[in-house]
């Protein structure tokens, strides 16, 4: 009597991982995260609570209405916020304002351009090339106090800088000037920044693509353009966006190098400790928080509008599509030997 087995299925691919593991996973990663997250509240929330707690009040001193002595805080509402737009601190804050984004767009148009070429040196084999990127961190590796201090003698009136022009530019008064000095000093430091991110992406980009293009006929302007710019995309809009961040809360650089009390370089952080300096904590705390919903809505319009990978969703995502290859791939073999054809 023949006796038949019965058939053997096999393990169906892609299985679910069990609810319990997931949500044993789920409890260890809070668990891990909580002192993360308490620190972050701490040196971050707080600060923040307070500061838009304090711009709803106003230091005064004076007498009252029935002759009593008035001192401290007094709850003031939104009023040092609609003196921002309005009155004598509008003109201010309008002024900071714009140079404030003027330097943001111009020092990071300026320091990707310098970055990227850069990059695509350091990228290149030459002798000596371990020296060349070794000594391009020095500027970045410097404090911006120091580099500012040392700009300022660069561009003083008996400096190199008016020697090497052959004039006598005032480079520390109100004007353009002030502005140029600033804008040469922050792409000094930070380019190797942008520079240093851009070659962690051009590295990675296999030898074989360009190989393959030059075949095809792309010359390099064509290899730049549509294989090395997509490539290190992510990289580069990464650094972008933290240049973008850095100079939003531009401070130290103009106010060493320039000084206070020029209106020409007065940014908006600058405008904030000026007002704290005059002891008005309020409206210090208006400007404040005001900078920081600039930097909150530049930052998401960034990632939103331009795709930053600034938490690796984009390399997250990568090994299931590609395990999701490798599955479909495997059904097609297991088909085709079912079906008893060659593979």
């Amino acid at each position: 009597m023949a006796v038949t087995e019965a058939p053997t299925r096999a393990a169906p691919i892609g299985k679910k991982t069990p609810k319990s593991s997931t949500e044993g996973s789920g409890r260890l990663a809070a668990m891990l995260l909580t002192p993360t997250m308490l620190v972050l509240l701490v040196v971050i929330g707080y600060p923040i609570i307070a500061a838009i707690r304090q711009s709803l009040y106003s230091q005064s001193q004076g007498v009252d209405a029935n002759g009593f002595v008035v001192e401290g805080d007094q709850f003031v509402g939104l009023d040092n916020y609609s003196a921002v737009f309005s009155g004598e601190a509008a003109s201010a804050f309008w002024n900071a304002f714009y140079n404030t984004t003027f330097f943001t767009v111009v020092c990071v148009a300026v320091e990707v351009v310098i970055g990227v070429a850069m990059a695509l040196i350091m990228n290149k084999a030459f002798k000596g090339k371990g020296l060349i990127r070794a000594s391009i961190l020095v500027p970045w590796a410097i404090p911006t106090v120091v580099s500012a201090l040392l700009w300022k003698w660069i561009f003083d009136a008996n400096g190199i800088a008016n020697q090497i022009l052959g004039t006598q530019i005032l480079w520390s008064t109100d004007g353009w000037q002030a502005k140029a000095a600033v804008i040469l000093a922050d792409t000094w430091k930070t380019a190797p920044f942008i520079g240093l991110l851009t070659l962690a992406g051009l590295q990675v980009i296999p030898a074989d693509v360009y190989e393959a293009a030059r075949l095809d006929g792309a010359n390099a302007f064509k290899q730049f353009w549509h294989i090395t710019l997509p490539l290190v995309k992510p990289a580069l809009l990464v650094a972008v966006l933290f240049r973008i961040l850095d100079n939003l809360r531009m401070f130290d650089l103009p106010f060493v190098l320039i000084g206070r009390g020029k209106p020409s370089v007065e940014t908006l952080s600058i405008l904030a400790y000026l007002q704290t300096n005059n002891s008005r904590f309020g409206p210090a705390a208006a400007f404040a928080v005001l900078l920081f919903l600039y930097v909150v809505i530049v930052a998401y319009a960034f990632v939103k509008l331009l795709g930053a990978d600034i938490i690796g969703e984009a390399r997250a995502k990568t090994p299931k599509a590609a395990g999701h290859k490798r599955w479909t791939r495997r059904n097609a073999v297991r088909g085709t030997v079912a079906r008893g054809d060659t593979p």
